[in-house]
């Protein structure tokens, strides 16, 4: 669990600790009023589990606070936004999660990338995005709309047509030999990345095996407009927009931006991934 996440957590169950005890309620009292096992509260107090909105509301009602509510509900929201962990993120299925990046997607005007271990989302071919979603499903065990969610991705790559909007994307050449998918799948998508370096708007640079590296490949992230960074573990997606993890991104970006190859020189790398994949065959 990420640490400024678990801070976030704390503090928002010392904020409501703090209105339950100027109320004068003890913790049993206050779970007599809520209807909730005493446990609750104190899991909520000490950080150790996450109020729900509901939750929260009534809690500060409860304490006499009402006006407390909307507080307690914007630092919840605040966390929430910060740290989505996909267990909560998919249990509704992958498409909602595709539907929110489409939505950020339709307010970011300026987008910089870097991907170590999968072609990237929205230069993703249907049949790659495909295998790679439900891959995903091994793992996590959600609604398997896989089809749906497939449609959506597709749905979030017409933004590339908006010329109003810029795109540059980092590739790791790991990406680019990864066999996450049958060896035709990965054939297409390669060639489909082709085109894409001559397109005013975006920019796709590949960071080759051999490049010498400022920094650690580390793991994939995007930046939006300069004010947004998302990136993800295996058990969560973060959201993070204060100016010091966006500016420590940024540095990286810009670090690894150092290493990577275009045009030409890029085109190679990814002839290169094909022929060892056709050698391969």
């Amino acid at each position: 669990m990420s640490t400024d996440f678990q801070q976030a957590r704390v503090a928002l169950g010392a904020r409501m600790r703090e209105l339950r005890t100027e109320s004068g309620l003890s913790g049993r009292a206050l779970a007599l009023r809520l209807g909730w096992p005493q446990s609750k509260v104190s899991k909520v107090e000490t950080g150790r589990q996450s109020p729900t909105a509901a939750d929260a509301v009534a809690w500060a009602e409860a304490v006499g606070r009402p006006d407390a509510g909307a507080e307690l509900v914007g630092r919840l929201r605040t966390l929430e936004t910060q740290y989505r962990s996909w267990r909560r993120q998919l249990a509704g299925g992958v498409r909602p999660v595709q539907e929110a990046h489409a939505a950020q997607g339709r307010r970011t005007k300026d987008r910089r990338s870097f991907d170590p271990t999968l072609v990237p989302g929205l230069l993703q071919t249907a049949d790659y995005a495909r295998e790679v979603l439900t891959r995903y499903t091994r793992i996590h065990l959600s609604v398997r709309d896989v089809e749906a969610a497939v449609t959506a991705r597709m749905e979030r790559k017409l933004a590339l047509r908006d010329g109003a909007r810029s795109f540059h994307f980092l590739v790791w050449e790991g990406a680019l030999v990864s066999r996450l998918c049958p060896p035709a799948v990965l054939a297409d998508q390669l060639e489909a990345l082709v085109p894409l370096l001559a397109r005013v708007n975006v920019r796709l640079g590949i960071v080759p095996f051999d490049a010498d590296l400022a920094v650690p490949a580390g793991v994939g992230f995007s930046i939006h407009d300069g004010a947004l960074v998302i990136t993800e573990s295996w058990h969560a997606e973060m959201w993070l927009d204060d100016p010091s993890d966006v500016a420590l991104h940024l540095r990286a970006w810009e670090a690894l931006e150092e290493s990577a190859v275009y045009g030409p020189a890029a085109h190679r790398v990814i002839a290169r991934a094909g022929q060892a994949l056709r050698r391969s065959r």
